[in-house]
Formats: structure tokens, C-alpha cells, sequence
């Protein structure tokens, strides 16, 4: 059923999730193929099954909704976005993903008895959704505390962006959840970090207390989830003959496009998806790593086909005016507009690379000063889709939507995405400080190395 969700924005709301439930096995067997690497197989890993969908199971499925909002038209593009910031407690994307996460871990303590603990590297909105997953599912009975728990292992750049809840403020949670900042120099270092204590501890893990460690970082993991992205624009928007659309998100490893058009081959086996031509893919990166724009537009992650920036006293900025794919203007070449985005040399890219280059599309880097120059008419088209960005920019702690809506003007502006297309923007993430409580100090603890690690988790 379609719901308005908000007064003359003409949004449609749906809930893909519960739409497409009975699909689950299908999107699985298709994601399955689509792993970029693969997972350790030693790793323990849930099989695919979720829980029948009973009441309860929808009501704690029910923040997977999406929304289709219409936006003002650009330059003669029309404009629409693919909401997927509904949850209150999220505000991302990765809602989606966890809820299915949380979800198979649960059908797997109650098919097996077996207790099982999740366990991720987070630049912030992973482990926030993950934890409002698992709260979620306890709050609902669909497992004990001792059954369900997670592991957030952030890099401190990110730890302002983590939400306090119950499983901080409660002791016994916070105990049985912990939240682990790492002190390390570079952001993704917690990734390795990550892997390199289940690798070494699962064994020891099972043996000790009967349960089992997921390291749940895999993109089948959120592929599923992400394949609904398509599911529900062909349900509520099909494309229909002669339209070109272009699909643009803010991306680190592009997880959210891979499952979106994994989704579209899905609906293009079945007969489903007979309008229109797939989609194009634009992808938006900011300069502190711009490695899937480096790896489309040159075939290879080296910074060296970066240009070169060259200062402006007088304006006291950076400039160039060679390469339309990176901004024109910043305040540093190697800005951090949002350490959220923090994964070099994906190995996402060459499969978005193959995408691209078959159904068309792009990318390009943004800047803070672009974003910035952008952002009162960002913040009226958001508006009028009933989206609020904050009065004040530095107030925005969350810089995915506001990145994608500035990388798709400039690509306008500068001819990187063609005319007569329809723009559909993906609002994978937005929130600003103030909007949520952030963990205070003594609800985390800090880590050095996997030896810390391992004795915060309680396997030491």
C-alpha cells in the first residue's frame, strides 16, 4: 500500500522488505554472485534464512521503508530522490542492511540455540544501524541479550557520529555491546583490525562460551538489502519506454548502486523491467579518497591522474581547471569533507567500472567549498521534498545526501551527465548534530590493537 508522507511533497512510501519478503531467496541466489572477493572460508557465517513474517517480524522490519520524492526540475532534468533515511534512529541507508542482518542471526539462534555475536568496522552509520538492529530485535523478544549481540570496532575521526541508546546507557547492554574506538592514525586501519581479532579469537570463542563471532562486512551482506532499491522504484515509478535515468550516490564502495542494479537484473530476468533501458550510475566522491571516480574515469586508483591544484592568493583557495571530474575550487587537495567515506582501492570498483561501462554514467569529486557555494538551493529543493538541511552547514554531521545533490549539479553544470535525463538521486544518509545524542565517553572504549580488542569483547 502507498502512504503520502508529507503534505503537497507528493512522496510515496513503501516497505520493500515486507513488499518483497518472498523474494528473499531469489535476490540471495543473485547476490551470491556478485561478491567482490571472497569472505574467508573458515569464517563463520549464518546461512540466508530469516525468520517466517509473523507480527512480530514486521513490526521489526518496519523502518525499512522507503520514499519517492519528487524534487525541482534541473536545467530541463527532472529531478526525483530515492529516500533512505526513514528511520529516525539511522538516518542512513544501512537500515536496510542490518534489519536483514539482525534478522538471519535471529532465525539462526532460534533454529540452532547457538548464541551469535556480531561484529563490525564502522566509520559510524554501519554500526549505528547494526546497533538500532539489535536493540530493535531485543526490545521485540525476537532474542535474549546473551543470544544477540554486536561488536563496533570506529576510528575515533568518526566517534561524534555514534548514537547513544539503551545499549549504552543500560549497563548490563553496554556490557554485553560494547563500542570500541580505535586510536590508529588512518580510519580504515579498523578493518583489518576487525578481521584480524575474529580470524584469531572464533575458534577460542566457540570452544569457551558456545557462541559464535560474525564478522558481518560482506557485501552479499547488504547486496540483498541494497536490491531493493530497484524493487521498490519499479513498484512505485517503473521506468517507462524512451526515459534515460541516472542514478547518482555519494559512495565509498558503492555498496548501495551494486545491489541496485543487481535488483534491476532481477526485474529484467522475470520480464518484470520491460520499459525503459537500465539506468546509468553516477558516482560521488569527495578528495581525501576519490578512488572509484580515479578508477572510472583513468582504469586505475593511482592519485597521480589527479590534477594538479595550484593556489590562489588572493582568493586564498585552491584551483584547476583541467580535469572536470574534481573541483574546480577547495580549500585543501586533500580535503576531508566526511571521514564516513574512508575505503582506498574498493574492490567494488572494477564491477562498477563493468557497469558503467555498459549502461553509461560517471562520476565526479566534490568539494566542502562546492558543497557550501550549493547549499541554500540544496536546501530548498530539500526542503520542498520535506527533507530539512540545517540553517547553519556546520551543523550537518552527515554529508552523504548534501555531497550527491552538489555532485549532480556540477556534473550538470559541467556536462557530465547528458541532457533529457531523469536525475534520481539516492539520499543515502543526512543528519546534523543536535538532531541525535552522541555516546559520551564513558559509554565506549578505546583500543589500540587487536590484544585490546580481544580483551573488551571478553575473550582475552
Amino acid at each position: 500500500m502507498t502512504i503520502a508522507t508529507g503534505p503537497g511533497t507528493g512522496a510515496i512510501s513503501r516497505n520493500p522488505v515486507l513488499d518483497h519478503y518472498h523474494r528473499l531467496p531469489d535476490i540471495v541466489s543473485a547476490c551470491a554472485q556478485e561478491r567482490a572477493g571472497r569472505p574467508d572460508p573458515e569464517a563463520f557465517r549464518p546461512d540466508f534464512d530469516f525468520p517466517p513474517l509473523d507480527a512480530r517480524m514486521r513490526e521489526f522490519l518496519a523502518p525499512a521503508a522507503l520514499s519517492w520524492r519528487p524534487l525541482p526540475d534541473l536545467d530541463g532534468r527532472r529531478m526525483r530522490l530515492l529516500d533512505l533515511t526513514g528511520n529516525p534512529g539511522t538516518r542512513t541507508t544501512k537500515t536496510l542492511a542490518s534489519l536483514l542482518i539482525v534478522a538471519r542471526a535471529v532465525a539462526h539462534v532460534r533454529r540452532t540455540g547457538v548464541p551469535v555475536v556480531l561484529v563490525t568496522p564502522t566509520s559510524a552509520n554501519k554500526g549505528t544501524a547494526l546497533r538500532d538492529a539489535v536493540l530493535r530485535a531485543l526490545d521485540l523478544g525476537l532474542a535474549e541479550p546473551h543470544q544477540l549481540r554486536v561488536v563496533t570496532v570506529c576510528p575515533a575521526v568518526c566517534r561524534d557520529k555514534l548514537r547513544r541508546s539503551r545499549l549504552a546507557t543500560d549497563p548490563e547492554l553496554r556490557a554485553l555491546n560494547p563500542v570500541l574506538v580505535h586510536t590508529g592514525q588512518q580510519a580504515e586501519d579498523v578493518k583489518p583490525l576487525t578481521r584480524a581479532f575474529v580470524h584469531a579469537h572464533a575458534a577460542e570463542w566457540a570452544r569457551r562460551t558456545g557462541g559464535r563471532l560474525w564478522f558481518s562486512l560482506d557485501l552479499a551482506n547488504y547486496m540483498v538489502a541494497d536490491t531493493t532499491r530497484a524493487l521498490f522504484e519499479h513498484d512505485v515509478d517503473p521506468i517507462p519506454p524512451g526515459e534515460v535515468r541516472v542514478h547518482a550516490h555519494a559512495v565509498s564502495s558503492a555498496f548501495g548502486l551494486l545491489g541496485y542494479h543487481t535488483g534491476r537484473e532481477i526485474l529484467e530476468a522475470t520480464g518484470e523491467a520491460a520499459g525503459g533501458p537500465r539506468p546509468e550510475s553516477f558516482l560521488v566522491q569527495h578528495l581525501h579518497i576519490p578512488d572509484m571516480v580515479l578508477s572510472q574515469r583513468f582504469g586505475s586508483f593511482d592519485r597521480r591522474n589527479a590534477p594538479a591544484y595550484e593556489w590562489d592568493e588572493r582568493a586564498e583557495l585552491y584551483r584547476q581547471d583541467r580535469e572536470p571530474c574534481f573541483p574546480y575550487v577547495t580549500d585543501t587537495p586533500n580535503e576531508i569533507l566526511d571521514p564516513t567515506f574512508y575505503t582506498h582501492r574498493p574492490g567494488t570498483s572494477e564491477r562498477m567500472n563493468e557497469i558503467i561501462g555498459k549502461f553509461g554514467g560517471g562520476g565526479i569529486v566534490v568539494s566542502r567549498r562546492e558543497c557550501l557555494e550549493h547549499y541554500e538551493a540544496i536546501a530548498r529543493d530539500l526542503s520542498e521534498a520535506g527533507i530539512p538541511l540545517p540553517d547553519d552547514p556546520q551543523r550537518l554531521a552527515e554529508w552523504s545526501l548534501l555531497m550527491a545533490m552538489t555532485g549532480v549539479r556540477e556534473g550538470v553544470r559541467r556536462g557530465l551527465i547528458g541532457p533529457d535525463r531523469t536525475i534520481v538521486v539516492h539520499a543515502s544518509g543526512t543528519y546534523a548534530h543536535g538532531e541525535y545524542e552522541p555516546l559520551r565517553e564513558g559509554d565506549y572504549q578505546w583500543v589500540h590493537d587487536e590484544a585490546d580488542v580481544a580483551a573488551a569483547v571478553g575473550v582475552a
